[in-house]
């Protein structure tokens, strides 16, 4: 285990050696980061996951300085009272941005919801969605065609698919970040954790599952920071090296065992609040027979979780 920049005791020195400095805000990297995102959507329905969901959106839009959109998107054979439902979070979360000085535009239309929030996205270039996963995205195998799927898989801005296991105030304080030694999109993952853990004023906890290695027989592994240097994959160092810059207080943790279930089995344990992980990039048949993390963890987590699509290209 090693302390990052908000550490103590030992970790006092890492954070004087990797502390940002003007040099690394003035590389272009965080200056061109600050407006990855600048018009958010949050995705409302009349069920109170939706409107959980959008308050990890508008959080990321204080964070961000971004113009924050509530959408309702109301289905074909949608009752009065589902809509009455779904009028008033929209109204509790428009105040709640209002509060914050966020600026935020309600939208409610009637039709197909995926259908209309890709109208919406492209014409608010808008460059993040939020929506919240069903009860058919759990209970689905690869939560093939589901709502929560086609938006992830056909909007043209990047996708936060939220599951919402925990229904009180959200205030996520441990954030678990289960890494996979290649990772596309580095730049906006690191800058989306980054803000998510910012706006909460949460600690970031890096969790990497790989295969046992010779020296690993006593399970879990706890790394230095020379150690983790040299284990680490490429990827996984960037990413944490933009964390460095943006000066969020994380921690790192390498343990062998299969993905899914290890990644779980740590967020219970440790008693995480919310995990963020990738998309899932795999193709149906190789999920079919390798199986898929991603839909593993959506199954079991035991915390609210995060599956961010990224559409940001690395620059």
């Amino acid at each position: 285990m090693f302390l990052s920049p908000g550490g103590k005791g030992k970790g006092e020195g890492v954070q004087e050696r990797f502390r940002t400095s003007q040099n690394d805000t003035a590389d272009g990297c965080l200056i061109q980061s600050l407006a990855m995102y600048t018009r958010v959507l949050a995705a409302v329905n009349e069920h109170l996951n939706s409107e959980i969901s959008a308050r990890y959106a508008l959080s990321l839009a204080r964070v961000c300085g971004a113009k924050l959109y509530i959408c309702f998107i109301a289905e074909k054979g949608t009752s009065r009272s589902s809509f009455d439902r779904a009028q008033e979070a929209m109204k509790r979360l428009f105040i709640e941005a209002e509060k914050g000085d966020i600026q935020a535009e309600v939208v409610t239309k009637t039709g197909d919801p995926v259908r209309e929030i890709q109208k919406i996205v492209r014409h608010e270039k808008i460059d993040i969605v939020f929506a919240s996963t069903r009860r058919e995205d759990v209970e689905k195998r690869f939560y093939a065609g589901t709502v929560a799927r086609s938006l992830s898989l056909h909007l043209p801005s990047s996708v936060a698919l939220v599951r919402v296991v925990h229904m009180g105030r959200v205030r996520p304080k441990n954030i678990l970040l289960p890494l996979k030694a290649k990772i596309n999109r580095v730049k906006e993952r690191a800058f989306f954790t980054a803000k998510m853990a910012e706006g909460f004023e949460s600690k970031v906890f890096v969790f990497h599952a790989t295969k046992p290695i010779t020296n690993f027989f006593h399970g879990e592994l706890h790394l230095t920071p020379v150690e983790w240097g040299k284990r680490v994959p490429n990827d996984i160092a960037d990413f944490m090296e933009y964390l460095r810059k943006y000066e969020i207080a994380y921690e790192g943790r390498i343990t062998p065992g299969a993905i899914g279930k290890g990644i779980t089995i740590e967020a219970a344990s440790k008693r995480h609040d919310l995990i963020i992980m990738g998309a899932s990039e795999r193709s149906l048949l190789s999920s079919f027979l390798t199986g898929n993390p991603v839909e593993d963890v959506l199954r079991e987590t035991p915390c609210d979780l995060i599956i961010l699509r990224p559409r940001h290209e690395d620059q």
